[in-house]
């Protein structure tokens, strides 16, 4: 079993900044992608930040530029910078992990962490 545990989240004015860790454990022999969705009320869950074994990240297009996503394999641990904050940021955070087992790969989540930004 792989446990996510999520840290980080809160209450912030917008403009200003928060960082979210993600750390993963349990029976772990590697992670493939780690990432970060958020879902706010009413809407769907979207796809905030991943990152790759190797490094490689990706962004939704409303984040570039403020929102920096960064993986300690080591660690099994993933964090998200958010800079610049803005009330439509506001969401539960989930962390995301693929962990490979032979040639496959399962997805785990963590259990949310509310970030909310007021104006």
């Amino acid at each position: 079993q792989v446990q996510l545990v999520e840290s980080g989240g809160g209450l912030v004015q917008a403009g200003g900044s928060l960082r979210l860790s993600c750390a993963a454990s349990g029976s772990i022999f590697s992670i493939n992608a780690m990432g970060w969705y958020r879902q706010a009320p009413g809407k769907q869950r979207e796809l905030v930040a991943a990152i790759t074994s190797g490094g490689s990240t990706n962004y939704a297009d409303s984040v570039k530029g403020r929102f920096t996503i960064s993986r300690d394999n080591a660690k099994n641990t993933v964090y998200l910078e958010m800079n610049s904050l803005k009330p439509e940021d506001t969401a539960v955070y989930y962390c995301n992990a693929e962990v490979a087992r032979g040639n496959y790969g399962y997805d785990y989540w963590g259990q949310g962490t509310q970030v909310t930004v007021s104006s």
